[in-house]
This record gives structure tokens, sequence and C-alpha cells, in this order.
């Protein structure tokens, strides 16, 4: 096949970024003579994240409209003119064989002007309850990959297809525990709790780990903990031989690897990752997402036996007594582990490289 030329559009959150470098990693490593260029939001974390991947990547001035009354709402008609005509002009410019969108603020005009030029355009939906950008997206995108059975309900049935979502190659392939432990400078003897609250943190569990510290380390383990950004000033102190404390962490892979037990959001980029990963998972899902979907993708997962879930609201009722029963029962973490792995979908990025090249 000829070398072709591919715009991915996803940001916001991981959720979004991590797939959109999945796919671009996926047709860089098939496709190493074709041109990929990201487009993303000013001021968000895909201007960072994906150069640090190796990827250009333009932005937009787009935001978010806000449910109160602010100045953001007022400047929003401006933003999306703004962006509409730069979307123009990004692909004019670079002339794209196909658009990707993932999701995110800058994906929603940059798509839409592409659809004007009916250049081929795709979306990938990573969630079960699919957001307002890409559910106005659907009605013109060509085809649409889903992660979840049951989308019919927003996007045409003819443009869907079942593919999973993308996670990254570095994910399925077998990485040394020890080795990973030692990166993080833990002891590589020492079972180890992971504990990630989603790229940005999470407040409600990192005020959890912080209250328990002690009582996780009377369980005899030590603690891997990615808190966000956001909140390192505030618990950086607590870090010791013991506790591991980043704001951030990009080697996921050894993360993972490094992990025995994993705490987790239930996003659906995390959920993904977490199955082809295949650890002893607890998922305490945000109760602040579109639909509470972060619970329906946790509670797919305990239908399966392949994950426990504890709410926000009963942390303090049940988390000692169901974390002390989970660690020390070795049986129910060696089911939860291949029921996790039943449920990965690893060939997830190449079924969609598939359909991008059915486009071309």
């Amino acid at each position: 096949m000829k070398p072709f030329k591919l715009i991915i559009s996803g940001g916001g959150t991981g959720g979004h970024i991590y797939p959109a470098l999945a796919i671009a990693m996926g047709i860089k490593e098939h496709f190493t003579e074709s041109s990929i260029l990201f487009v993303g939001a000013k001021g968000k974390m895909e201007m960072e994240k994906v150069p640090k991947a190796g990827f250009s990547i333009e932005g937009l001035w787009i935001s978010g409209f806000q449910r109160s009354l602010s100045l953001q709402n007022l400047l929003f008609p401006f933003k999306l003119i703004s962006s509409l005509w730069n979307a123009f002009r990004i692909l004019k410019r670079f002339k794209p064989d196909v658009v990707v969108g993932t999701g995110g603020f800058a994906s929603g005009p940059l798509l839409q002007v592409a659809q004007w030029l009916r250049v081929p355009t795709l979306i990938q939906e990573q969630n079960s309850y699919p957001g307002i950008t890409n559910r106005i997206l659907s009605k013109k995108v060509d085809r649409i990959c889903v992660a979840y059975k049951g989308l019919e309900r927003f996007f045409p049935k003819s443009k869907i297809q079942l593919t999973g979502n993308p996670v990254r190659a570095s994910l399925t392939q077998s990485h040394s525990s020890e080795k990973a432990k030692a990166f993080f400078d833990l002891d590589p003897k020492r079972k180890t709790l992971a504990v990630i609250g989603g790229s940005l943190g999470a407040k409600r569990i990192n005020e959890l780990i912080h209250s328990e510290l002690d009582f996780i380390r009377d369980q005899g383990l030590q603690v891997l903990w990615q808190c966000g950004s956001l909140y390192y000033d505030t618990y950086k102190s607590s870090q010791s031989k013991e506790v591991v404390i980043r704001p951030f962490i990009y080697e996921m892979e050894n993360f993972y690897a490094a992990a025995d037990f994993i705490i987790s959001r239930a996003g659906a980029g995390s959920i993904s990752e977490l199955c082809c990963v295949g650890k002893p998972l607890l998922l305490i899902p945000s109760p602040n997402v579109t639909a509470n979907h972060q619970f329906h993708n946790a509670a797919a997962l305990v239908e399966e036996d392949a994950a426990l879930l504890i709410e926000e609201n009963e942390l303090d009722e049940k988390f000692k007594t169901l974390f002390s029963a989970w660690v020390s029962n070795t049986a129910q973490q060696q089911k939860m582990q291949a029921n996790l792995k039943a449920l990965a979908k690893p060939e997830a990025t190449q079924t969609i490289l598939n359909e991008i090249q059915q486009l071309l």
C-alpha cells in the first residue's frame, strides 16, 4: 500500500489521548512511510503528551460548553468559529486521506470540517454512553468503531464496528515484575499495590490511600501511587521507602508490571488496558461522569468475576474489610486474573487499522 496521510484528533483526558496514540503507533508500525498529524485543544494535556510520544500536534482554540453562566460560555461561539477556520486551514494544508476522532473538544470542529470537505472520517467511541460530540458527528461519519454492544441506540447501525478499545502495544507484551519494581525503587521481592485515579488524578481515591497507608502496609504491601499533578504537592510528603508517589507515570508498562494488585477508576480506556494486563483489580468508579458510565463499566467486570467494585460513598464503611479479604485470598486473585484475560481485546488496534484501510 502506498504511504498515506492521517490526522488524529483526541484529547482532554487520557481516555481520549491513549487510544489515539495506540492507533498512531499501530499506523507507524505497519505503514512506516505514512504521515500522522495530531490536532488537539490548546492548553489541554494532549499538547504535552502527544509530542512526548514522538508525534506532531497542532492546537485549536476550543473548550466545552459550561452548564452555568460564565465567561467561557460567552467566548464559546468565537472559539467555535476560530476552531472551524483553523481546522479548515490545517486540512487544506496537510491534505489527509483519512481523519480519525477519538473524542475531546478538538475532534468536533476538525471532523465537522473534514466531512464538509468530503475527507473520509472515522470515530472511535470508548464508552458505553457516547458523548454529545460523537453523537452529532455520527450522522455524517463514514465508520464508527465501538467497544461496547448496544450502541445502535446512539449511532447508525450500518456504520458500527465492534472493535474494542485500542491499547498501547507495550501493554500486551510480557514485562519482568522484579525489573519494573526496581525501576520505581521498590523492593523487587515484595507485593505491590498500584493505585491510579486516571490521568488527572482522583481526589477521593487519593484521600482514601493517604488515610489508609498504615493499614495497607500492615497487609504486607508496598505502594506505587500515581496521584495526579493537581494533587502531588499535597501528598508528596507521604513518600517513603515503601510508598512511591508520582504526579504522572509515562512508563505504564512498568507500572502495570510492578503491580500485584491494582486500584483504579473505571474509565473505558482503563478497563481495556486492565483486562489486557490481567492483575487482581479493585475498581472505584467516578460518580462525576455522564450517565454514571464508569459504574456500568465496573459492574460489567464484576458480573464476570473479573474485578471488585466499591462506590465512593461506601469506602468508609467497606474498604478495610473488602481489601484485607481480597489481598489474602489467592484463589480469588487467580480467578480474577483469568477472567480479566478472557475479556481482553488485544487485537483492537489492528481491527481499527483495518477499518481505516478500508476508507483509503
